[in-house]
Protein backbone atom coordinates (compact mmCIF):
# COMPACT_ATOMS: atom_id res chain seq x y z
CA UNK A 1 0.00 0.00 0.00
CA UNK A 2 1.69 3.47 -0.71
CA UNK A 3 2.01 5.73 2.27
CA UNK A 4 -0.32 8.55 2.18
CA UNK A 5 -0.88 9.36 5.83
CA UNK A 6 1.11 12.04 8.01
CA UNK A 7 2.03 10.95 11.30
CA UNK A 8 3.17 14.67 14.16
CA UNK A 9 4.89 13.24 17.44
CA UNK A 10 5.10 15.06 20.47
CA UNK A 11 2.69 16.67 23.24
CA UNK A 12 -0.37 18.20 22.83
CA UNK A 13 -1.44 20.69 26.02
CA UNK A 14 -4.51 22.26 27.08
CA UNK A 15 -4.45 25.99 26.31
CA UNK A 16 -5.59 28.68 28.31
CA UNK A 17 -5.83 31.49 26.29
CA UNK A 18 -8.33 34.98 25.14
CA UNK A 19 -8.17 36.03 28.82
CA UNK A 20 -11.14 38.44 29.94
CA UNK A 21 -11.03 39.45 33.30
CA UNK A 22 -11.69 36.03 35.28
CA UNK A 23 -12.75 34.30 32.48
CA UNK A 24 -10.35 32.47 29.86
CA UNK A 25 -11.30 29.92 27.27
CA UNK A 26 -9.92 26.62 26.96
CA UNK A 27 -8.33 24.70 23.93
CA UNK A 28 -5.74 22.13 22.56
CA UNK A 29 -2.67 23.01 21.54
CA UNK A 30 1.38 22.69 21.44
CA UNK A 31 3.75 22.88 18.59
CA UNK A 32 3.33 19.53 16.81
CA UNK A 33 0.06 19.77 16.93
CA UNK A 34 -0.75 22.96 15.75
CA UNK A 35 1.58 21.99 12.84
CA UNK A 36 0.03 18.94 12.24
CA UNK A 37 -3.50 20.89 12.64
CA UNK A 38 -2.38 22.95 9.37
CA UNK A 39 -0.85 20.07 7.48
CA UNK A 40 -4.19 18.57 8.14
CA UNK A 41 -6.95 21.22 6.98
CA UNK A 42 -4.34 21.59 3.53
CA UNK A 43 -3.83 18.33 3.07
CA UNK A 44 -7.26 16.86 2.25
CA UNK A 45 -7.48 12.92 1.70
CA UNK A 46 -4.33 12.26 3.88
CA UNK A 47 -5.11 10.47 6.85
CA UNK A 48 -3.57 12.66 10.03
CA UNK A 49 -2.13 10.90 13.09
CA UNK A 50 -1.19 12.84 16.11
CA UNK A 51 1.27 10.60 17.82
CA UNK A 52 2.04 10.85 21.86
CA UNK A 53 1.17 9.21 25.28
CA UNK A 54 -2.28 10.51 26.75
CA UNK A 55 -3.93 10.13 30.46
CA UNK A 56 -7.45 8.35 31.34
CA UNK A 57 -8.63 11.59 32.74
CA UNK A 58 -11.66 13.77 31.71
CA UNK A 59 -9.54 16.15 30.25
CA UNK A 60 -7.69 13.82 28.07
CA UNK A 61 -10.59 12.15 26.76
CA UNK A 62 -11.67 14.93 25.88
CA UNK A 63 -8.40 16.42 23.70
CA UNK A 64 -8.65 12.66 21.74
CA UNK A 65 -12.73 13.50 21.20
CA UNK A 66 -11.59 16.68 19.81
CA UNK A 67 -8.79 15.38 17.49
CA UNK A 68 -11.65 12.83 16.35
CA UNK A 69 -13.95 15.33 15.70
CA UNK A 70 -11.26 17.04 13.16
CA UNK A 71 -10.24 13.98 11.63
CA UNK A 72 -6.89 13.43 12.98
CA UNK A 73 -6.15 10.03 14.84
CA UNK A 74 -3.97 9.24 17.74
CA UNK A 75 -2.41 6.27 16.04
CA UNK A 76 -1.30 3.28 18.75
CA UNK A 77 -0.14 6.15 21.52
CA UNK A 78 -0.81 4.83 24.85
CA UNK A 79 -3.64 5.54 27.19
CA UNK A 80 -1.89 5.72 30.64
CA UNK A 81 -3.86 5.15 33.90
CA UNK A 82 -3.89 8.09 36.40
CA UNK A 83 -1.65 10.42 33.97
CA UNK A 84 -3.12 13.97 32.55
CA UNK A 85 -1.93 16.00 29.61
CA UNK A 86 0.23 19.47 30.28
CA UNK A 87 -1.15 22.78 30.67
CA UNK A 88 -0.48 25.65 29.50
CA UNK A 89 -1.96 29.43 29.57
CA UNK A 90 -1.18 32.53 27.12
CA UNK A 91 -0.75 36.20 28.18
CA UNK A 92 -0.26 38.89 25.90
CA UNK A 93 0.83 42.14 25.39
CA UNK A 94 -0.55 43.72 22.30
CA UNK A 95 -0.03 40.84 20.00
CA UNK A 96 3.24 39.13 21.33
CA UNK A 97 2.37 36.22 23.50
CA UNK A 98 4.31 34.67 26.74
CA UNK A 99 3.33 31.68 28.35
CA UNK A 100 2.91 29.78 31.17
CA UNK A 101 3.12 25.98 31.81
CA UNK A 102 2.27 23.60 34.15
CA UNK A 103 3.33 20.24 32.30
CA UNK A 104 6.26 18.31 34.55
CA UNK A 105 4.70 15.43 34.70
CA UNK A 106 2.33 15.11 31.33
CA UNK A 107 1.34 11.79 29.95
CA UNK A 108 3.03 12.88 27.18
CA UNK A 109 6.45 12.17 28.30
CA UNK A 110 6.19 8.68 28.23
CA UNK A 111 5.14 8.82 24.35
CA UNK A 112 8.07 6.58 23.58
CA UNK A 113 7.20 3.82 26.69
CA UNK A 114 6.39 1.28 24.45
CA UNK A 115 8.68 1.35 21.37
CA UNK A 116 6.96 -1.32 19.17
CA UNK A 117 3.39 0.52 19.79
CA UNK A 118 5.26 3.95 18.39
CA UNK A 119 7.00 2.54 15.91
CA UNK A 120 3.31 1.47 14.70
CA UNK A 121 1.96 4.64 14.46
CA UNK A 122 4.40 5.75 12.45
CA UNK A 123 4.46 2.65 9.61
CA UNK A 124 2.87 3.57 6.23
CA UNK A 125 3.20 7.56 6.22
CA UNK A 126 4.29 9.62 3.38
CA UNK A 127 5.53 12.53 6.26
CA UNK A 128 6.48 12.10 9.57
CA UNK A 129 7.13 15.23 11.54
CA UNK A 130 8.93 15.90 14.98
CA UNK A 131 10.53 19.00 16.72
CA UNK A 132 12.93 19.98 19.64
CA UNK A 133 10.29 19.71 21.66
CA UNK A 134 9.27 16.69 21.43
CA UNK A 135 13.22 15.68 22.40
CA UNK A 136 13.25 18.01 24.91
CA UNK A 137 10.12 15.91 27.01
CA UNK A 138 11.66 12.85 27.03
CA UNK A 139 14.68 10.89 28.86
CA UNK A 140 17.74 10.14 27.34
CA UNK A 141 16.72 6.57 27.10
CA UNK A 142 12.78 7.80 25.50
CA UNK A 143 14.57 9.94 23.10
CA UNK A 144 17.07 7.03 22.08
CA UNK A 145 13.99 5.09 20.97
CA UNK A 146 11.83 8.16 19.23
CA UNK A 147 15.25 8.41 17.33
CA UNK A 148 15.57 5.07 16.15
CA UNK A 149 11.36 4.46 15.19
CA UNK A 150 12.03 7.54 13.33
CA UNK A 151 15.16 6.08 12.01
CA UNK A 152 13.17 3.02 10.76
CA UNK A 153 10.13 4.92 9.39
CA UNK A 154 12.80 6.47 7.46
CA UNK A 155 14.55 3.85 5.89
CA UNK A 156 10.58 2.44 5.25
CA UNK A 157 10.42 5.81 2.74
CA UNK A 158 8.62 8.02 5.07
CA UNK A 159 9.78 11.89 4.53
CA UNK A 160 10.92 13.05 7.62
CA UNK A 161 10.55 16.66 9.04
CA UNK A 162 12.08 18.59 12.15
CA UNK A 163 11.98 21.75 13.48
CA UNK A 164 14.58 22.61 16.17
CA UNK A 165 12.51 24.67 18.22
CA UNK A 166 14.77 25.30 21.19
CA UNK A 167 13.05 26.05 24.57
CA UNK A 168 16.00 26.64 27.03
CA UNK A 169 13.69 26.25 29.69
CA UNK A 170 12.90 22.52 28.67
CA UNK A 171 16.79 21.58 28.66
CA UNK A 172 19.32 20.83 31.73
CA UNK A 173 21.60 22.49 29.55
CA UNK A 174 22.90 24.22 26.53
CA UNK A 175 24.74 21.05 25.65
CA UNK A 176 22.62 18.85 25.84
CA UNK A 177 20.05 20.60 23.66
CA UNK A 178 22.95 21.12 21.20
CA UNK A 179 23.36 17.28 21.11
CA UNK A 180 19.95 16.35 20.94
CA UNK A 181 18.95 18.06 17.94
CA UNK A 182 22.49 17.05 15.89
CA UNK A 183 21.32 13.81 16.48
CA UNK A 184 17.86 14.30 15.20
CA UNK A 185 18.86 16.38 12.46
CA UNK A 186 20.69 13.02 11.49
CA UNK A 187 17.71 11.24 10.68
CA UNK A 188 16.05 14.67 8.85
CA UNK A 189 15.36 15.11 5.47
CA UNK A 190 13.48 18.68 6.15
CA UNK A 191 14.42 21.12 8.63
CA UNK A 192 12.50 23.75 9.56
CA UNK A 193 14.42 26.23 12.07
CA UNK A 194 13.81 29.26 13.75
CA UNK A 195 16.83 31.47 13.13
CA UNK A 196 16.84 33.51 16.47
CA UNK A 197 16.41 29.85 17.91
CA UNK A 198 19.55 28.59 16.27
CA UNK A 199 21.49 31.93 17.15
CA UNK A 200 20.78 31.25 20.99
CA UNK A 201 21.66 27.98 20.35
CA UNK A 202 24.44 27.47 18.23
CA UNK A 203 25.63 31.00 18.05
CA UNK A 204 24.92 31.70 13.93
CA UNK A 205 25.45 35.05 13.47
CA UNK A 206 23.31 35.14 10.13
CA UNK A 207 20.28 33.08 8.75
CA UNK A 208 22.71 32.14 5.87
CA UNK A 209 24.83 30.91 8.69
CA UNK A 210 22.12 28.78 9.81
CA UNK A 211 21.63 27.63 6.71
CA UNK A 212 25.02 26.59 5.65
CA UNK A 213 25.52 24.80 9.09
CA UNK A 214 22.26 22.83 8.80
CA UNK A 215 22.95 22.09 4.65
CA UNK A 216 25.60 19.97 5.38
CA UNK A 217 23.61 17.57 7.31
CA UNK A 218 19.92 17.95 6.01
CA UNK A 219 19.20 18.10 2.07
CA UNK A 220 16.07 20.56 2.25
CA UNK A 221 16.55 23.72 4.90
CA UNK A 222 13.97 26.80 5.59
CA UNK A 223 14.89 29.19 8.07
CA UNK A 224 12.17 31.20 9.52
CA UNK A 225 12.41 34.52 11.06
CA UNK A 226 9.07 36.20 12.00
CA UNK A 227 8.25 39.34 9.77
CA UNK A 228 11.51 38.78 7.96
CA UNK A 229 12.45 37.08 4.76
CA UNK A 230 12.83 33.02 4.74
CA UNK A 231 15.67 31.69 3.73
CA UNK A 232 15.31 28.24 1.80
CA UNK A 233 18.73 26.35 0.97
CA UNK A 234 18.05 22.82 -0.62
CA UNK A 235 21.10 20.74 -1.65
CA UNK A 236 23.72 24.34 -1.95
CA UNK A 237 21.57 26.76 -3.25
CA UNK A 238 19.28 29.17 -1.56
CA UNK A 239 16.78 31.58 -1.75
CA UNK A 240 15.15 34.49 0.32
CA UNK A 241 11.53 34.72 0.17
CA UNK A 242 9.89 37.85 2.30
CA UNK A 243 7.17 37.26 4.44
CA UNK A 244 3.76 38.64 4.58
CA UNK A 245 3.24 41.82 6.44
CA UNK A 246 0.34 41.94 8.90
CA UNK A 247 -0.26 45.52 9.99
CA UNK A 248 -2.05 44.91 13.21
CA UNK A 249 -1.26 41.28 14.06
CA UNK A 250 -3.89 40.25 17.08
CA UNK A 251 -2.09 37.28 18.00
CA UNK A 252 1.41 35.52 17.10
CA UNK A 253 0.63 32.25 18.75
CA UNK A 254 0.94 29.63 16.50
CA UNK A 255 2.11 31.19 13.99
CA UNK A 256 5.82 29.42 13.15
CA UNK A 257 4.29 26.02 13.29
CA UNK A 258 1.26 26.80 10.88
CA UNK A 259 3.88 28.03 8.55
CA UNK A 260 5.77 24.23 8.84
CA UNK A 261 2.54 23.11 8.54
CA UNK A 262 2.21 25.31 5.53
CA UNK A 263 5.24 24.31 4.11
CA UNK A 264 5.04 20.70 4.40
CA UNK A 265 1.25 20.40 2.80
CA UNK A 266 2.63 22.31 -0.54
CA UNK A 267 5.91 20.26 -0.54
CA UNK A 268 3.57 17.17 -0.06
CA UNK A 269 1.17 18.41 -2.87
CA UNK A 270 4.24 18.78 -5.47
CA UNK A 271 4.69 22.34 -4.65
CA UNK A 272 8.92 23.49 -5.27
CA UNK A 273 10.37 24.81 -2.31
CA UNK A 274 10.00 28.68 -2.94
CA UNK A 275 6.48 28.48 -3.61
CA UNK A 276 6.07 26.06 -0.46
CA UNK A 277 7.33 28.88 1.51
CA UNK A 278 5.01 31.60 -0.07
CA UNK A 279 2.22 29.37 0.57
CA UNK A 280 3.61 29.05 4.18
CA UNK A 281 3.60 32.97 4.95
CA UNK A 282 0.19 33.53 4.08
CA UNK A 283 -0.71 30.62 6.49
CA UNK A 284 1.09 32.34 8.91
CA UNK A 285 -0.73 35.89 7.85
CA UNK A 286 -3.75 34.15 8.72
CA UNK A 287 -2.86 32.66 11.50
CA UNK A 288 -1.84 35.66 13.74
CA UNK A 289 -5.05 36.99 12.60
CA UNK A 290 -7.15 34.74 15.67
CA UNK A 291 -6.59 34.34 18.71
CA UNK A 292 -5.32 31.33 19.62
CA UNK A 293 -2.51 28.51 18.28
CA UNK A 294 -5.23 26.92 15.83
CA UNK A 295 -7.15 28.70 13.04
CA UNK A 296 -10.58 27.57 11.22
CA UNK A 297 -9.78 25.42 8.86
CA UNK A 298 -11.35 27.42 5.91
CA UNK A 299 -9.34 30.55 7.19
CA UNK A 300 -6.06 28.06 6.80
CA UNK A 301 -7.24 26.81 2.97
CA UNK A 302 -8.16 30.31 1.50
CA UNK A 303 -5.13 31.26 2.78
CA UNK A 304 -3.09 28.70 1.29
CA UNK A 305 -4.94 28.82 -1.77
CA UNK A 306 -4.96 32.91 -2.45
Amino acid sequence: MEANGVASIGECMLELSGQAGPNWRMGFAGDTFNTLWALHALSPGRPSTYVSAFGDDPFSRDQIAFFAQNGIGIGNSPVIAGARPGLYAITLTGAERAFTYWRSDAAARQLASDAAALAKSLENRALVYFSGITLAILDDAARKTLLSAVAIARTAGSLIAFDPNYRPRLWQSREAAQAAILEALAVTDIALPTFPDEQTLFGDETPHATAARLGKLVGEVVVKNGEQPALIAVNGASETIEAVHVATPLDTTGAGDSFDGGYLAARLAGHEPSDAVRRAHRVAAAVVQVRGALAPFEILRTAFES
